[in-house]
């Protein structure tokens, strides 16, 4: 664990993540979770974390590891087609996560998730963030609406709303 880290993540309030999400922004990314989900029978969650305090920080958990954690803490792995997606952005770092429950990571695997985050990122450099974000879950819904189409109504089995930590 780095000291730059340890800084950086002090630094980096929950504040930021609302100054970089105002409700607008989180509005948007709810509608196009929604729209996403009107093509496709998984299940999206974002999650916007400022930084990591307390524990996690100075053991030196990743955005990996954090957000496996998240994706276990909101149930993701518990929809009937083990389809849910938890995309995580840990503002502090900068970083993407993409967590897939095994029905949908086993057929776009690690490199098709990681093409998905490194594009929300490159827009995260140019600040351009709910636009990165937004671009991101329509990426994830393509991926979803070809292995998982949406077939009749269905239930939305966990909530669009944004998780802002």
């Amino acid at each position: 664990m780095g000291l730059t880290r340890i800084g950086k993540h002090l630094v980096e309030h929950r504040w930021r993540a609302r100054r970089a999400f105002p409700k607008e922004a989180l509005d948007r990314i709810e509608q196009a979770i929604k729209a996403g989900e009107a093509m496709h029978s998984g299940q999206v969650r974002f999650v916007v974390e400022g930084a990591l305090d307390g524990m996690p920080l100075f053991t030196g958990q990743s955005a990996r590891e954090r957000a496996l954690d998240i994706f276990s803490h909101l149930r993701i792995w518990d929809t009937a087609h083990n389809n849910g997606v938890l995309v995580y952005l840990l503002l502090a770092d900068r970083d993407v996560e993409i967590v897939a429950d095994r029905g949908i990571d086993s057929k776009v695997g690690a490199a098709g998730w990681r093409k998905i985050c490194a594009a929300m990122e490159s827009d995260f450099r140019s600040g351009n963030f709910s636009g990165g974000v937004i671009k991101g879950i329509a990426a994830v819904s393509r991926q979803l609406a070809i292995y998982f189409p949406k077939q009749g109504a269905g239930p939305n089995e966990l909530p669009d709303k944004p998780v802002v930590i």
